[in-house]
């Protein structure tokens, strides 16, 4: 594993720069960094943007960015594994998901995907229920078990709607689908079928 440092920006609308190439970035980027000499202790380093999100369907919005594989947006959480595979979690604002007007039909809910960190490669892992945040990411020493975080899933989004307090479902009923139940916040535990390294 590298000395790099990987930083999610996950969106913004602001000054139009080096490290900024879109001055309105409603999809964010992800931006690595090396310290001189790889050492941490050092003043200066040399920096690239690792994954410029996007959607190549929008090239009116100059968001197509520079994706390999599957297209996200909003990446927020990040962990680099002990095999130096990237897990990245998105969050998209609920006022974004899905909606053609903000250029996100195409991405869908929110999600964690892995990237190769050589050929920058990118692919989708998991899908989070609608109207959720995937938010905090963990794994066992030998990476055969993943724990992952499903925040307030089944919150009013444009796309699917709000819940109410007669009908707390109406946007999702997840993790439990219970027709009478309403959406929880959970941790997900993730296995191989078979067993091995998960990634």
């Amino acid at each position: 594993m590298s000395n790099t440092v990987f930083c999610t920006l996950t969106n913004g609308s602001g000054n139009q720069n080096a490290a900024n190439p879109r001055g309105t970035n409603p999809y964010g980027s992800i931006m690595s960094w090396n310290e001189t000499g790889d050492d941490f202790r050092s003043l200066t380093f040399d920096w690239n943007i690792f994954a410029l999100c996007g959607d190549p369907a929008y090239p009116a919005l100059s968001a197509a960015g520079n994706i390999v594989g599957d297209i996200y947006g909003s990446p927020d959480g990040i962990m680099v594994d002990d095999d130096g595979r990237i897990w990245i979690q998105t969050d998209i604002s609920n006022s974004s998901q899905n909606l053609v007007s903000k250029g996100y039909d195409n991405i869908g809910n929110n999600q964690m995907l892995c990237a190769d960190p050589v050929s920058g490669e990118t692919r989708r892992f998991l899908v989070g229920p609608r109207g959720c945040e995937l938010t905090g990411i963990a794994i066992t020493p030998d990476q055969q078990t993943m724990f992952v975080n499903i925040q307030h899933p089944g919150e009013s989004t444009p796309a699917f709607g709000s819940p109410t307090n007669a009908n707390p479902r109406a946007v999702s009923n997840w993790p439990d689908y219970d027709p009478d139940g309403r959406p929880r916040p959970a941790t997900v535990v993730i296995r191989k079928i078979g067993g091995g390294k998960i990634g």
